[in-house]
Formats: structure tokens, C-alpha cells, sequence
């Protein structure tokens, strides 16, 4: 087996984990009935109520980028409670010259989602999954990677920095790989 099939498939299956992230959290359509404002700066803004410091500021920063690209010119919904932005069609949107260049101009803006809201945002994992997760970080440390993480009680990676370059790291992903669906020998990448 290459290197390079191994982390072809590594990328891919990166890539895509990071993407329906990126997809749940980042642009979804919230099913709440509570909206805050962007164009509210005073008090009683909905987005900041019990929740905790890191939500709310999360709400304010959104708000904050929201308003820029209203002032770009594009029409923008107010982010839901937990500061998710709702773009409808998103490649039509992302296709949008006029969207691009507010992207680029209001980039500065636009905070990174918090962990723990990025966390609350995915579906619950059964205990199987969890317990599956749990096998793969024993079987990581057990292999090679002895500072990969452990699940939460959640069955979610902390995001907690290991050094996934060693040779004790690939190894230890090729022997367990399998228990998360990823095979030993993946097919070498084309093109």
C-alpha cells in the first residue's frame, strides 16, 4: 500500500466530515422561533439570553457580520439564536459575484464557531456509535498515538492537538482504521 493512497483517503474522508460540519453549522436553517437582530445593538437581544458567554458572543459577531454584508448590498437574514445564517439555495448564493465579493469584503467578521456550539449543533450519536468511537481512540493509543483523544461522554472528539504525523500515528490509523469504516488498504487515489 502507498503512502499517498492512505492519505488520499485520509483527505477524503477528512474533507468530508469537515464539509457536512461546515454545512450543519455554518449556513443551516434554524427551526427556532427566536431571531436575533442585526440591526439590534440595544439590550434584549434574543441571541445572548441564557446561553453561555461564548453563544452570545458568537450571536453579537454574526450580527456584526450579517450587518456587513447588508451594507455590501446583498439580502441577508438575521441569525437564529444560535447565530446560524439561513442562505437558502447555498450554490446559487455561493455562485453570486456580488456574494463573493461581500464574502471577501466582510471576511474579517465572520467568527469561527465555538466548539461546544459546533458540538450541541450535531446529531446525537447512539451508543454504538459511541462506544465505536471509544474503541478507536483505545485502539489509536494503543498503536502508536498515545496522545489521540478520548470521546466525550458524548461520543465527540475534544479538540485537543495530537501529533497525527508520527510514524507511531500512521500506524496506528491503518490498524484502526477499520473500526471507523476506513479500510486498511484503500484504493490508490486517481487523477
Amino acid at each position: 500500500m502507498g503512502a499517498r493512497g492512505w492519505s488520499s483517503g485520509r483527505l477524503l474522508l477528512a474533507g468530508t466530515v469537515s464539509a457536512m460540519a461546515f454545512a450543519m453549522a455554518g449556513c443551516g436553517g434554524g427551526g427556532g422561533s427566536e431571531v436575533a437582530s442585526a440591526q439590534d445593538g440595544g439590550p434584549g437581544r434574543q441571541g445572548s439570553q441564557g446561553g453561555s458567554s461564548a453563544l452570545a458572543e458568537y450571536v453579537d459577531a454574526q450580527r456584526a457580520w450579517v450587518a456587513c454584508l447588508r451594507e455590501q448590498g446583498l439580502d441577508v437574514p438575521d441569525p437564529d439564536a444560535k447565530g446560524r445564517v439561513d442562505f437558502g439555495d447555498n450554490r446559487a448564493v455561493k455562485s453570486d459575484r456580488k456574494y463573493i465579493r461581500a464574502q471577501e469584503r466582510c471576511a474579517d467578521l465572520h467568527p469561527t464557531i465555538p466548539d461546544e456550539l459546533e458540538q450541541s449543533l450535531q446529531p446525537p450519536l447512539s451508543k454504538a456509535e459511541i462506544e465505536k468511537r471509544r474503541r478507536y481512540a483505545r485502539c489509536m493509543q494503543e498503536h502508536g498515538a498515545p496522545d489521540f483523544p478520548d470521546p466525550d461522554a458524548k461520543g465527540h472528539l475534544e479538540q485537543v492537538p495530537w501529533d497525527s504525523t508520527s510514524a507511531g500515528a500512521k500506524r496506528a490509523e491503518r490498524s484502526c482504521g477499520p473500526i471507523m469504516g476506513v479500510p486498511r488498504n484503500p484504493p490508490p487515489a486517481r487523477g
